[in-house]
């Protein structure tokens, strides 16, 4: 029998959630073995026009990773959705926007000029602004063209799964491939549309051992600002933590670590806004009922909106700014 066809894609992201799959060592072998790999740009030499070329529904499984920021962006996902049975938007971007969705606090021009003409970085009189089509000796050159606002995947195609984590952890990665393969070779039914895979719907609290006895706090600081305590919540030390607005599924490492969480593995069921319930879970521990303490006390926190929607920005309600 023909095994079945795995497509693997980066769009908008940094790679690491290519570099998370090959983290599950010597599984990948497991997977090359049991699926046919049919596209995976960033790890070998397939080209588009190898999928257009297939038909609708013969690549039996796609993850997605990266968010829509381009044109290109926007017609491979189109492409993959109609040529997959079953899609994933794969890692945060994928599925909230994360960092690449940051842009969405300004726009595309303002970008542009800082990036390619006021920049310091730039070397003096070096002001090329990069344009969609370009004339070289050997025909045209056509650039994607980027998009004044950075989309998630399931806000441009229809979505069949998701695998969150910024990038997802590989031992969750393993088991979703071994749940597939055992889905694929024995004929179990998929889990529901829409199932979030490698995760619960709990938050990262839930999975945290650190201690909390509501310890009400008058500053925030970061990290670096203190030695921390192994055993207390990092909330209750003064660290802005997104453990309270981030679903669980990673192990609370970061936390573990003495990182506060920055929120990669995407929201709770029973939450719509992660910067929401972020101010909700920061108004439970401020000390004071004094408005202008209050206000004194949250200028603590070292931008907000860039912390409370690291990698939800997209898909929250604000989804822009502009």
């Amino acid at each position: 029998m023909a095994k079945p066809k795995l497509a693997i894609y980066w769009a908008a992201s940094c790679g690491g959630c290519d570099i998370a799959i090959l983290d599950i060592e010597a599984k990948i072998l497991e997977v090359a073995d049991f699926f046919d790999l049919v596209f995976w740009p960033c790890a070998m030499d397939f080209k588009y026009d190898d999928v257009r070329k297939m038909q609708d529904k013969e690549i039996t499984l796609t993850l997605f990773n990266g968010a829509i920021r381009s044109d290109e962006n926007y017609e491979i996902a189109k492409l993959l959705r109609e040529k997959s049975v079953v899609l994933c938007a794969f890692g945060s971007c994928a599925s909230e926007g994360c960092i690449p969705g940051l842009a969405n606090f300004t726009d595309k021009q303002t970008i542009m000029d800082y990036v390619y003409k006021t920049s310091p970085s730039l070397e003096p009189g070096n002001n090329v602004v990069p344009q969609t089509e370009v004339k070289v000796f050997e025909g045209t050159l056509h650039i994607p063209n980027l998009w004044n606002t950075v989309r998630t995947l399931p806000q441009v195609v229809d979505v069949d799964y998701i695998i969150p984590g910024c990038p997802p952890q590989s031992n969750q990665i393993a088991a979703v491939i071994d749940a597939v393969v055992d889905i694929l070779k024995n004929g179990k039914p998929l889990p529901p549309k829409g199932t979030v895979l490698g995760a619960s719907d709990k938050c990262c609290c839930d999975e945290c051992k650190r201690k909390r006895d509501v310890k009400k706090i008058k500053k925030f600081i970061r990290p670096f600002e203190i030695v921390t305590d192994p055993e207390i919540c990092l909330m209750e030390q003064g660290m802005v933590c997104l453990g309270p607005a981030t679903r669980s599924g990673c192990g609370a490492k970061c936390v573990a670590a003495g990182v506060p969480c920055r929120g990669c593995y995407g929201l709770p069921s029973n939450i719509r806004d992660q910067g929401a319930k972020m101010a909700s879970a920061l108004a439970s521990v401020i000390d004071s009922i004094d408005e202008a303490e209050v206000e004194r006390i949250l200028d603590t926190v070292a931008d907000p909106l860039g912390t409370f929607y690291r990698f939800s920005l997209p898909a929250s309600l604000l989804r822009r700014v502009q």
